[in-house]
């Protein structure tokens, strides 16, 4: 299951983290559909009903739209299927946040989207789940390993990406500064170097209030078994997609019929975690402290591996000063220690207030 998740970068951020090429070779920026950059908040710890940023194809809102250009957009976390009468989506009696891959094609609920070609593909910096362990309940953080630099291979025409974006590379390089302006037409010239989202497939919905009003998109994260290291964890885990070819196909629901997208949904050994503060438990509570490390047996910051050393470098050098600290760093039963950490000004923390960085403007 998939039942919360972490997306801390700014808009503009996640539009330079999910550039990708189109058919003539080109590095693109998808830009975000019209009003849905200012729905979108980051957040350390979002639930079902949130709203999250959603890559999908732009054929889906403009028939014209080239068949491979891509598009941002906020939607709300929990499918409501576009023929649920109630004039409330509350008023649904049972769970969409995650839809079992296995049933996709056996429950109308998901079946319509799939079939209509409504797939999408929900990014987040990574998604947290408990392992239970007799009364307990243990969460940890689960995302891409970072120690590989950025999420895009390099190219010929962008020489000065770091050797250690070399696949398997063990070397942890700090993010550095690209290029981010996009160029006539919307290419982005630069490519990210910072934080590798995850890429997680979904379907998504349109639904309309029967009274008339604004029509509502909400989605669902499609969950497939449990990868060998993650097994330990949970039986279930999201239906990763690998790499940009692999989102490529899933978005393209022209050229890839929905049979042949299902075979992209595949239990995927590629995912590296780490155990975390029992704050994130409760969804009120909003911090950087939500994903930091800690060791089982000290409640201490742990040794940290490859990947994590890849997140603090990236956490305390690339925030634009529009990630603001969230009002709340926990419930009223926290103890005043607990506090006084949420208000310390550690790596994380800098990098949520990201005070000596500009915000570029989308």
């Amino acid at each position: 299951m998939c039942g919360r998740t972490a997306c801390t970068l700014a808009s503009d951020e996640v539009s330079r983290a999910c550039s990708y090429r189109n058919r003539g070779g080109q590095r693109r920026q998808p830009r975000w559909r019209d009003g849905d950059a200012d729905k979108y908040q980051p957040s350390y710890n979002k639930s079902p009903q949130s709203m999250s940023p959603v890559l999908l194809s732009q054929r889906h809102f403009d028939k014209n739209a080239p068949v491979d250009e891509c598009v941002l957009a906020s939607m709300r976390w929990g499918l409501v299927p576009a023929w649920f009468k109630e004039n409330d989506p509350s008023k649904m009696q049972y769970s969409t946040n995650n839809c079992r891959s296995e049933n996709i094609l056996e429950k109308k609920t998901y079946k319509d989207p799939l079939i209509k070609g409504q797939r999408c593909v929900i990014l987040a910096d990574g998604f947290y789940e408990w392992r239970r362990k007799e009364k307990d309940k243990q969460p940890f953080f689960i995302y891409f390993p970072q120690a590989q630099g950025t999420s895009h291979e390099k190219t010929e025409d962008h020489p000065s990406t770091p050797a250690c974006n070399k696949e398997n590379s063990e070397t942890v390089c700090p993010p550095e500064e690209a290029s981010h302006d996009l160029t006539e037409g919307g290419e982005a010239p630069g490519e990210w170097t910072g934080w590798k989202l995850l890429t997680m497939a979904g379907l998504f919905d349109c639904w309309t209030p029967p009274g008339g009003g604004e029509p509502l998109y909400t989605y669902s994260v499609i969950t497939v078994n449990a990868s060998p290291s993650l097994e330990s964890i949970h039986d279930r885990m999201p239906a990763i997609l690998d790499g940009e070819e692999e989102v490529r196909r899933w978005l393209d629901f022209g050229d890839v019929k929905s049979l042949d997208a299902l075979k992209l949904l595949q239990s995927k050994n590629t995912l590296t975690f780490h155990p975390v503060s029992s704050l994130v438990n409760n969804s009120r509570n909003n911090s950087p402290e939500c994903l930091q490390p800690v060791d089982l047996k000290s409640k201490k910051e742990p040794k940290p591996t490859a990947s994590s050393k890849m997140m603090m470098s990236w956490l305390t050098s690339s925030t634009p000063s529009k990630r603001k600290e969230p009002n709340t760093c926990g419930s009223k039963e926290e103890s005043e220690s607990k506090k006084a950490q949420c208000k310390s000004t550690g790596a994380l923390q800098h990098w949520l207030q990201g005070a000596n960085k500009k915000p570029r403007a989308t």
